[in-house]
């Protein structure tokens, strides 16, 4: 239980990073490459094994792992803007909801995991959900409209990222590799952000501002513990030796983001929501407890 709550204290802390950078006026990007170079070095940092480099040809999972460290920082950049534009709570039921997605991959690519009609019911339940949850008057500005593309962007992209690893977890990574397999994740998303670093030239200044180092380091804390919180959540085991079904801790870990969020952004930053949107977010909790029983 305190694993998980860490983990949904984790988790949504990386909607407040987002929120506070864009109030404070500070550029996502030099806060999210900061970020990565956090997350990477706390991952090696708590990986308890010797790394052979020499070895890692061996490791299936590298093409995964490199590709998803990409849409990482990419994702990142989605949830920074949708933070900032669809508010808090939008952005965390879009990125929560995309559960879906490796939901339904999942039964193509494991035998053992069915279609049921509960299982249906959810996904139908979720991606209307996200709908409302997302939905604007038709008369917005076309200003606006990244309220609405924005997180249903969000909503795919991270779907896509959490169907590979749920590809790389089913294929490859073995509980020994886990940690090695989140460190080069985030190894990957860095040196990304180094990459497009030289074509952002008006970042380079922010680097050497320390509140923005501040938010990326607490960004970075925030996000390698929302990954390792959960793993630990997922393989705890009590003194009777015995532990929860993997299914009960996701739609705990995600109603909790998802409510916390909420919350933060109606009592934090005063935000809005529309009979719509309140409709749309008790749907996705529906879909959520549909998955748990499942």
């Amino acid at each position: 239980m305190v694993y998980l709550i860490l983990c949904i204290l984790s988790s949504t802390g990386i909607f407040l990073v987002f929120k506070y950078i864009d109030r404070y006026q500070i550029p996502s990007f030099p806060v999210i490459v900061i970020n990565y170079l956090t997350a990477a070095t706390l991952g090696y940092t708590l990986n308890r094994q010797a790394i052979d480099w020499s070895g890692l040809d061996g490791f299936g999972w590298i093409p995964v792992a490199v590709t998803i460290g990409i849409l990482f920082i990419l994702m990142f950049f989605v949830i920074a803007i949708s933070s900032a534009k669809a508010g808090i709570s939008i952005t965390t039921v879009a990125s929560k909801m995309s559960v879906v997605f490796p939901i339904t991959f999942s039964l193509f690519i494991d035998p053992g995991d069915q279609l049921t009609v509960i299982k249906t019911t959810g996904i139908i339940a979720a991606i209307i959900g996200v709908l409302l949850t997302v939905w604007e008057p038709r008369n917005i500005a076309k200003t606006e409209t990244r309220k609405i593309t924005i997180p249903l962007l969000l909503f795919v992209g991270m779907g896509v990222v959490d169907s590979l690893v749920k590809f790389a977890q089913h294929r490859f990574v073995t509980n020994d590799d886990r940690a090695l397999f989140s460190a080069v994740l985030f190894s990957v998303a860095f040196l990304t952000g180094m990459v497009i670093l030289p074509f952002r030239k008006k970042s380079h200044r922010w680097f050497y501002r320390k509140r923005v180092w501040f938010w990326g380091i607490l960004l970075g804390t925030c996000n390698f513990g929302s990954i390792f919180f959960m793993v630990s959540a997922l393989n705890f085991i009590n003194p009777k030796g015995i532990g929860v079904d993997s299914s009960i801790i996701f739609g705990a870990n995600n109603i909790g983001i998802v409510t916390l969020s909420v919350l933060a952004g109606l009592i934090i930053f005063s935000e809005k929501l529309r009979i719509v949107n309140w409709l749309g977010i008790g749907l996705s909790m529906i879909a959520i407890l549909l998955f748990m029983i499942a």
